[in-house]
Parts: C-alpha cells; structure tokens; sequence
C-alpha cells in the first residue's frame, strides 16, 4: 500500500459528534481557564492592597497612572476569565453548547490578552519603582515579546506546523 492509500484509509480526528465534541472542549476549556484565572486572581488581589500603603502616596502622578490602568486591566481580565462560568450556567441546557464553547473560547482568548496587558503593566510599574532606570521600558517590551512567544507564538506555529488542512 502507498502512502497515499494509507493517508486515504487512516483514521482522521475522532469520531464523535458535534455534542460530544462541544463536551470535550467545554471540559478542556474550562481546565485552562482555571490556570489562567488562578494567575489573574492573585495578580489582581496584590493590586488591589497597594492603593493602600503608605509608599502609593509618594508615587508619581505617571506610576500613578500606571497603577490605575493596571488595576482597570486586570479587573477586565477577571471578567473575561469569569465569563465562560457564567455563560455556561445561563446556557446550560439549552442544547447550545457548541456555539457556548466558541463563545467561551473567544471569552478566554480575550482574557489572556488581558492578562498579557496587566501583567506587562505591573511589570513596568514595579520596575519602575525599583529602579527608576532608562532600561525599565525596554526590559518590559523584552518580557511581553516573550509572553507573545509562549503565549501565541509557538501556539500559532504549532498549530500551522502541525494542522492538516
């Protein structure tokens, strides 16, 4: 047999239907949303304690600004985050779990962009305040590419890399 024949009769996928397909990823999703909220949760908490103690009020007015943007960010991630819980418990049986696990995907896809700004900008804050050096913003930007690598990058490579079309 050649490999075209083989590549013709092997199976492809997995044989399940539409259902169980949405069963399976709403399960797989759910895990990696639960990585993901972990991370923006503690993130978030810390942010939140440090409007109250007492080095806030000798930031500058910039650092300050940073913090404020940085808080709103990672109050949007912890929604996004959030959301497909909700989505789900509003949704569950009402036979739409296929189009629930898109909508919950995109959710937490958006979440993670989030996550990326909240955590790139609390990088830049702290370093900011540790520091106060001219490489602060560059280090910052060395950080978030590698965030797009982890993140995105090599996902998307993977993905092109490896997806029959």
């Amino acid at each position: 047999m050649s490999d075209a024949e083989r590549g013709r009769t092997r199976r492809r996928g997995r044989n399940e239907t539409e259902e169980e397909r949405a069963d399976r990823m709403w399960q797989e999703l759910i895990q990696e949303v639960r990585v993901a909220q972990m991370g923006v949760q503690i993130l978030f908490g810390f942010l939140l304690t440090v409007v109250f103690t007492p080095t806030y009020a000798t930031l500058s007015d910039t650092d300050q600004t940073i913090y404020i943007v940085t808080v709103v960010l990672g109050a949007c991630a912890t929604g996004a985050l959030i959301g497909p819980v909700a989505l789900h418990r509003l949704v569950s049986g009402r036979l739409i779990k296929p189009q629930a696990v898109q909508w919950a995907s995109r959710l937490t896809l958006l979440g993670l962009l989030l996550l990326l700004a909240t955590t790139s900008a609390s990088l830049l804050l702290i370093l900011r305040v540790a520091s106060h050096d001219g490489f602060v913003p560059y280090l910052v930007a060395g950080v978030v590419c590698w965030y797009l690598l982890c993140w995105f990058g090599w996902p998307m490579w993977t993905r092109h890399r490896h997806t029959t079309r």
